[in-house]
């Protein structure tokens, strides 16, 4: 894993500082610490600069990026890892190919002049985001992985073409600028955003499963948004009847054992993260059998026994013989870190998880290993939420009577109240361009629908104006693709809604990339795998929702290496306590707050609104308020104190600056 960069102008005669290269592979150092490089085309416009975390080829010359063809007419910057490379490298090589790395990376340069773009991107398994320049068709071509574990930022500012890793990559660019949108702005503080987005004006992301093909035509880009990939899950009309059990459960278990197989593969130690849930013991227990030697797994633990799931994690790790290593977080000491921590997820966050995988990753770093294999997706693919198991009752259990329904839910909302007001909403919610959309609300999207309630009175005055009449909910309907829901059993909509906004949106980036890369530590996902997601999409909604069992395939897949207390357990949603569960913890908020969030921060930002602000505080702490308000309170609160901090961070400083200076300290020159 990496960081890359680029320009890419439109007059193919203007040159590169390759200064500025160099600034923007400095300012994402933490993504790749052992190594950098930089490569202009200097009678083309264009050049790349890359950061390097030395995983696979440890020759720290030999696999120095950006790659520049044996031809010239390719240059390539890769993040990432692709999977089954061997076996790719080793079949090319039978047919002519001659590689000078061992880098997995180097596949690109050889798989693309052979079959195209079009068949390239098939043969591409892992997560990765990497940048190609085709010197013969004079174009840059920019490619996310299928569900965006890997981010990828682009933007056009004064005839050129800025992209990179991170949000700070373009802004280190001094031509960018740095302004928060009013909608931007809008669905930080309700949390959701819309696909493709972000908070920031004019700076936009590549969609997971997308290629960007910028082509250079007479001075100007001509841009083209092309879909490689999607969940497609199979139309009603085309499912076949429920099938024996046994074949499904083979079917997950065949997948799920390849995936974790090759993405244990690395020059350097492969360790595990361990949670209490059945995910990560899954992995847990299938990389445990691929090795010889102990696994190490690694276990955050909370000072709240409501949210530790260690006791379940020990139970696991003993199990299997692994090497467990417990870090146990103070609640308090979470918002001490909330700053740094959105310095690198770019983005505000609801629940202090975040934070949480921040220290983790830097705890794991130290201990001596870069890559871990996590238990990420698998929720998505076998319909492991509570939102989920909802709308299933709700619409897709067309037998049961609306009594039965209601008991159903009744279970639901018992068995997850402590995630009400953040997994579930308080009260249903009708959004009526996501009811035209999907053929109801997703559950999943609710809770932040009606924080939204609460969003325009917290804008500064003028940004509210910006915002009148706007409709989150149908900004993001209008960017997933109804073609890829029309027809489909309920269960595939509401997974396939998670996909495209919460998973992308939250998961992989606040609680995945970029808080693990934070720290130069790579996570790989197994469950994210498309061979087995495409698998997934194919079972019955039955084998994922079994009466009130959610993930039944996994589980009774995984039967074989889950401690019976796990196998058993219902599903329970991995988050840090709310502040207003702990007295210190709400204390170390109000500091924050107290830093952030004053009259003279919020009016010097221009963002927020000072009474809105104060009244929402005091929404929280009237004595008639609900446990369930105060969780999605607690929520919005975060995202209040995360926009000023995103502001402190990205506008009110000197991003430019900093990243020239980060570039001297390292000693990073052209």
């Amino acid at each position: 894993m990496c960081g890359i960069a680029g320009i890419f102008h439109s007059d193919p005669h203007q040159s590169i500082d390759p200064q500025l290269l160099v600034n923007m592979a400095a300012i994402q150092y933490h993504r790749g610490p052992d190594g950098f490089g930089w490569k202009t085309l200097d009678d083309l416009g264009v050049g790349f600069s890359h950061a390097r975390l030395s995983i696979i080829d440890l020759d720290e010359n030999r696999a120095r990026q950006p790659f520049l063809s044996e031809d010239e007419q390719l240059l390539l910057a890769h993040n990432g890892e692709f999977y089954d490379y061997k076996r790719i490298r080793t079949d090319l090589t039978s047919r002519g190919a001659r590689f000078r790395t061992k880098s997995d990376s180097e596949l690109v340069l050889h798989l693309y002049p052979r079959l195209g773009l079009d068949g390239m991107l098939p043969q591409l398994r892992g997560e990765f985001g990497f940048a190609l320049y085709d010197r013969q068709d004079d174009s840059l071509i920019l490619v996310r992985d299928r569900f965006g574990v890997k981010p990828l930022y682009w933007t056009e500012v004064n005839g050129k073409i800025m992209f990179g890793s991170e949000l700070k990559v373009l802004f280190a660019h001094p031509e960018v600028p740095r302004r928060m949108s009013a909608t931007g702005l809008y669905h930080q503080l309700m949390q959701t955003m819309v696909p493709g987005s972000t908070a920031f004006e004019n700076i936009h992301q590549i969609k997971p499963g997308h290629a960007l093909i910028i082509h250079r035509r007479h001075g100007k880009f001509q841009i083209e948004d092309r879909k490689y990939w999607d969940m497609d899950f199979p139309l009603l009309a085309e499912r076949e009847p429920m099938g024996d059990e046994e074949q499904y459960i083979e079917g997950v278990r065949e997948k799920l054992m390849e995936a974790v197989q090759l993405r244990l593969e690395a020059d350097v130690p492969v360790a595990c993260y361990l949670s209490g849930g059945i995910d990560s013991c899954a992995i847990l227990g299938l990389s445990s059998a691929s090795q010889q030697s102990p696994v190490k797994a690694f276990t955050i633990g909370f000072d709240d026994a409501a949210y530790d799931e260690t006791a379940i994690a020990r139970e696991m790790a003993e199990s299997v013989g692994a090497d467990q290593d417990i870090l146990t977080l103070q609640g308090d000491h979470l918002y001490d870190n909330l700053p740094e921590t959105l310095w690198h997820a770019e983005r505000t966050i609801y629940n202090t998880l975040g934070v949480a995988k921040f220290l983790m990753s830097r705890h794991v770093y130290a201990s001596g290993y870069k890559v871990v294999v996590t238990g990420e997706g698998s929720d998505e693919l076998f319909a492991g939420y509570p939102a989920f198991r909802r709308d299933m009752f709700l619409h897709g259990l067309d037998t049961l009577s609306a009594a039965d329904r209601a008991g159903w839910e009744q279970l639901l909302a018992e068995s997850n109240q402590l995630f009400k007001g953040a997994m579930l909403a308080e009260n249903d919610l009708h959004d009526p361009a996501l009811d035209a959309l999907v053929g109801f609300t997703p559950s999943c999207l609710q809770p932040w629908l009606a924080a939204a309630t609460h969003v325009p009175g917290l804008m500064a005055e003028d940004l509210r104006r910006e915002v009148e009449g706007y409709e989150p909910g149908r900004a993001i309907a209008d960017a997933i693709d109804g073609d890829m829901l029309e027809g489909r059993h309920p269960l595939d909509k509401a997974q396939y809604v998670w996909i495209k906004t919460m998973l992308e949106g939250q998961i992989l980036t606040w609680g995945g990339d970029r808080v693990d890369m934070a720290n130069s530590m790579e996570a790989r996902p197994a469950f994210l795998d498309h061979h087995l997601a495409e698998y997934a999409c194919t079972l019955p909604p039955e084998m994922r929702i079994n009466g009130r069992t959610e993930k039944y395939v996994l589980r009774e897949a995984m039967k074989g290496v889950l401690p019976r207390v796990l196998y058993e357990r219902e599903k329970f949603a991995f988050m840090a306590p709310p502040a207003h569960t702990d007295p210190k913890k709400w204390a170390a908020m109000r500091r924050l707050a107290d830093e952030y969030l004053t009259p003279q921060r919020i009016e010097a930002a221009g963002l927020l609104d000072v009474q809105g602000v104060q009244a929402l505080f005091d929404l929280h702490d009237a004595p008639d308020t609900t446990t369930s308000t105060q969780v999605q309170l607690d929520a919005v609160i975060n995202h209040m104190l995360g926009v000023q901090i995103l502001h402190h961070h990205f506008i009110a400083g000197d991003v430019p600056a900093l990243a020239r200076r980060r570039a001297d300290e390292l000693g990073w020159r052209p």
